[in-house]
């Protein structure tokens, strides 16, 4: 199909001004300005070289729009943590509430601790637990030891998908019967898995 200067919406004089590709051929095989047929060859070139310069702002577009692409799949777009406030604020949420939960207990209550656990602890953390705490437990009804966890300050490092890892600041309070409490600091390194709507911690290391 034939095309026209108007065709490309440029008009062939200021087209001309761009680079023309007769400048990597042969000079001996372009006509004199006044021999005839040169105008119609002028016209040719000129539509040529608008054809060339639409082609190199497709390109430059095509470019730009691969580049853009590259930006969004790097490893810090892919991270929802830096974008997804909802989820961030979710899964933080959840893994305070969790801690708190399953590093609490009482000498009279640490059944409800354990059932806690079970329900909130997934993979590895969940075992983990399980092989510690009835030791734990044990020892909390002997020596009627309380144990009071509040999560301080907990930030989303990573968020992909369904997984998340975050570091937490946490402060525990113990208190034995007839001693006076003692605080003690902590931080944890934790990661979580998005199960039925809710995030369960699945591995926990102190930091």
């Amino acid at each position: 199909m034939s095309s026209t200067a108007e065709d490309i919406g440029v008009d062939a004089q200021d087209a001309s001004d761009a680079p023309d590709v007769s400048d990597f051929s042969d000079v001996s095989d372009v006509p004199d300005e006044e021999t005839p047929g040169a105008s119609g060859r002028g016209r040719r070139r000129a539509l040529i070289a608008a054809g060339l310069a639409v082609l190199l702002l497709v390109l430059g577009g095509a470019g730009m729009l691969f580049r853009a692409h590259q930006l969004r799949t790097t490893p810090a777009a892919a991270n929802h943590a830096l974008a997804d406030t909802e989820a961030t604020s979710q899964v933080t949420g959840d893994v305070s509430d969790t801690l708190g939960k399953v590093l609490s207990y009482t000498p009279q209550a640490t059944d409800v601790t354990a059932q806690s656990a079970r329900e909130l602890l997934a993979g590895k953390a969940a075992k983990q637990y399980a092989a510690l705490f009835g030791q734990v437990g044990k020892r909390a009804k002997e020596q009627k030891l309380t144990l009071t966890t509040q999560v301080v300050r907990a930030g989303v490092t990573r968020l992909t998908g369904s997984e998340a890892r975050l570091l937490v600041f946490l402060d525990q309070t113990a208190q034995r019967k007839g001693r006076p409490a003692g605080v003690v600091a902590a931080q944890l390194s934790v990661t979580a898995e998005l199960r039925g709507g809710n995030w369960l911690i699945t591995d926990i290391t102190a930091r």
